[in-house]
């Protein structure tokens, strides 16, 4: 699941970067619609030999669960689940995995766990960078990322792709060993200086 606000006036914004990494899996696997309606749109789509779907919330950010809700009474509340969203405590482009653990005050996340009834589900940050100050931080996460920031952008958002594939292949603490970790974007790959965080 990926978090966002659905409208051409948020597609390119901070609070969206989830959406982008789902539409880079949709493309890499081929992805076809599986649903829609008024809360959350559906793609399907198979990694590693298994059947996922890609859901998109179209209600607004702090009201995710209910498109996670929705899916669930079609589809059983079975399903392992991995949410996709922004995080401005990250540097741009750092990503972090974990199994569980506080919002963060992330409203998007806040509405999941309401939704789930748990902490324990599995997301994956992305970094977008702070605000300023915390008085700017919603002027912030519904702002376009600078031209200057969109290398750095557009490989976070390659290797979260590569770090749901993962998920869905080996779980999430194969995934956590391979991409919680800090990466110099603009490095080439061979030669990218990593440390453990």
């Amino acid at each position: 699941m990926g978090l966002g606000n659905p409208g051409e006036r948020y597609a390119r914004t901070r609070h969206n970067v989830a959406w982008w990494v789902l539409d880079e899996l949709g493309r890499r696997h081929a992805a076809t619609e599986s649903g829609a309606s008024d809360r959350g749109r559906a793609r399907r789509l198979e990694i590693a030999g298994r059947s996922v779907e890609l859901l998109q919330p179209l209600t607004y950010m702090n009201r995710s669960g209910e498109a996670l809700t929705e899916w669930r009474e079609r589809h059983g509340a079975e399903a392992e689940l991995l949410v996709v969203t922004d995080d401005v405590y990250l540097p741009l482009g750092m990503l972090r995995m974990r199994a569980g653990g506080s919002t963060g005050g992330h409203r998007g996340l806040e509405s999941i766990e309401a939704a789930v009834g748990s902490r324990d589900f599995s997301r994956l940050r992305i970094g977008v960078g702070a605000p300023e100050s915390s008085a700017a931080l919603r002027e912030h996460v519904l702002e376009v990322f600078a031209p200057d920031e969109m290398p750095a952008l557009e490989a976070a958002i390659r290797r979260a792709a590569d770090g749901v594939e993962v998920w869905v292949a080996e779980g999430v603490l194969g995934a956590m060993n391979q991409f919680n970790r800090r990466v110099d974007p603009a490095a080439p790959r061979d030669r990218q200086e990593e440390s453990e965080t």
